[in-house]
Parts: C-alpha cells; structure tokens; sequence
C-alpha cells in the first residue's frame, strides 16, 4: 500500500489528510458532544440527532440568503448572526420535543429510540417539502477564502481551521457549563443520585428539558459548521449519526475529554485510510478497531464513576 509512495510523498500525504481529518473531526466534536449530554447525562437515545444538525444548516442556509439579498455590506459576518439563531431555533425545538415527547418515554430506551427515529423521518421529510430534495450550499465569505501554505504540498483550507478553533472554543465553553457553573453541578448531581439531589430540592424535569435542549442546540451550532465545509441536504444528518454514537460510545458517555479524545482518533483514523483504501472500507476498519478496544474496556476510553 505504501510501496508506490517515496518518504516525502508519505510525509506529505499523512499531513494533508491529517488536516482534512480535523475538518472532520471538528464536525464529529460539535455533534458528539450534544450527543454525550443527551445520551451520557440522560439515557436518551436521540435518533433524530443528526436532524436537529441539518435545522441548523439550513438555518444558517436562510440567514446566508437573507444578508445577500438585504444586506450584501455585512455579508462577511453573517456566520456569527447564523450560528446564534441555528442554537436558538434548535434548542427551542429540543425543549419542546422534550416536552411533548421524550419525558413521557424515560427508563423507556427502546421506546425512545423507535419515537426519535420517527422524529427524525418527520424532519426529513419537512425539511425535503420545504427546500426541496437536492442539496443547497452557502456562499463563504471573501475572510474564509483561500488557504494557507504550510510547505510546498501541504495547504490549510482557512474555512476548516475556522471551525476547528469554532469546535475546539465550543468544547471550553460546555466543559465550563457542565463543570464550573451551578446548573452543572446541577446536572452532575441529578446524574449520580436522583432522587437525592430531588431531595434537596432540584427540579430534575427542568434539568433533563434544559439538557436535552442544549444538547440539541450544539448540534444546530455543529450544522452551522457544517456549511462551512459541505453542502446540505435533507439525509445528510444520517451520514453522521451513527460515526457520532460511535465517537460517544468509544471515548466514555460521560465523559467529555473522552468525547473529544474519541473524536480526534477516529476523525484522524477515517480520514487517512481514505486515501489508501475506499470509504466503506474506511469505516468498516476503524468500526472493527471501536469494537476490539470496547471488548477489552466496555466503559469506553474514559469512564465516569457515578453512585448508583
């Protein structure tokens, strides 16, 4: 596989696919972490996750067009405006799917994942009526144009190294929510010990609504991102969703270090075998490698230890 390649080339071939990896990476950062809080904090598994990216895509698709078409002068930070409303819009959609929904099915698992899933073909069908079936994509603007050279083979797009930092600023802001606020400490307590923390006067329905709407809300703020990069359409949240389960389940369901080391590994292990061997390929090798690490750890790269 190697042979028809000289060191420089391998050299050379490693670093680009390192950096589209983190491109990746960045995506399965942004949703896997909504997806730990929803599926680590709550038991909850969210099947129509990857829906609730593409609200924010298109989302960040509709804000695109209306600063092109009303205000063409401050295009060039119609992003910033984009990725607010993709994180309102999809976090007042999670508290109501919360309301109306998710809290009459808890300690319910399969009859979570049988209603998420239908959630999920609801959206794509609305989302298919409303824009259509083909994929739309937005304009970037002229600041994320272009590359930067690192050597004489080796460019960095300034879109993907935009939303990694976008990603890595993401991962900061919800370690200090979940660890260094009250409503953390909050949700860290309903987690270990429900009825305890009930007990001493915490509302546990509030948290898990707000959870799982805060979950839902970095998955529209991941589907911003995901414009940067890709176009959109109405499936192209269930290209990901299951990659994103597999990073929440590898690197521990409640962990947050574990979602990002998780991430980081197979974002980087995808995307190098890619180059050598097909795509489906890929993906059945680093799934083979998830699971032969899981058979010897079940608990994931890192686990959390909570009272039961």
């Amino acid at each position: 596989m190697f042979a028809d390649y000289t060191m420089t080339e391998l050299t050379s071939i490693f670093a680009m696919q390192g950096f589209a990896g983190l491109s990746l990476f960045s995506i399965f950062v942004l949703m896997a972490l909504g997806l730990a809080i929803i599926f680590g904090q709550m038991g909850v598994i969210n099947m129509a996750h990857g829906e609730f990216m593409i609200l924010g895509a298109y989302t960040t698709y509709l804000t695109a067009q209306v600063f092109e078409s009303v205000m063409p002068g401050l295009y060039g930070g119609y992003f910033f405006v984009a990725m607010i409303l993709a994180f309102v819009v999809t976090f007042a959609l999670g508290a109501l799917v919360e309301w109306l929904m998710i809290r009459h099915l808890y300690h319910r698992p399969l009859d979570t994942l049988l209603a998420t899933w239908g959630l999920s073909l609801i959206l794509q069908q609305t989302y298919r009526s409303v824009f259509g079936a083909r994929e739309v994509g937005v304009s970037l603007p002229d600041w994320m144009m272009g590359s930067i050279a690192v050597t004489d083979l080796v460019e960095i797009p300034i879109n993907g190294l935009f939303v990694m930092v976008l990603s890595l600023l993401i991962a900061f802001a919800v370690y200090l929510l979940m660890f260094r606020s009250g409503w953390g400490r909050q949700v860290r307590a309903v987690v270990q010990n429900r009825p305890m923390a009930e007990a001493v006067g915490i509302d546990s329905g509030r948290v898990d609504r707000v959870t799982f709407a805060l979950g839902c809300g970095i998955a529209g703020v991941a589907g911003s991102a995901f414009t940067m990069i890709g176009s959109t359409g109405p499936t192209s949240g269930q290209l990901y969703i299951v990659d994103t389960f597999l990073v929440v389940v590898f690197g521990g369901a409640q962990s947050l270090l574990g979602t990002i080391a998780s991430a980081f590994t197979i974002s980087q292990a995808q995307s190098t075998m890619e180059f050598f061997l097909s795509g489906s390929m890929a993906k059945v090798l680093t799934l083979l490698f998830v699971v032969g690490i899981l058979m010897l750890r079940p608990q994931g790269l890192f686990a959390l230890k909570v009272r039961r």
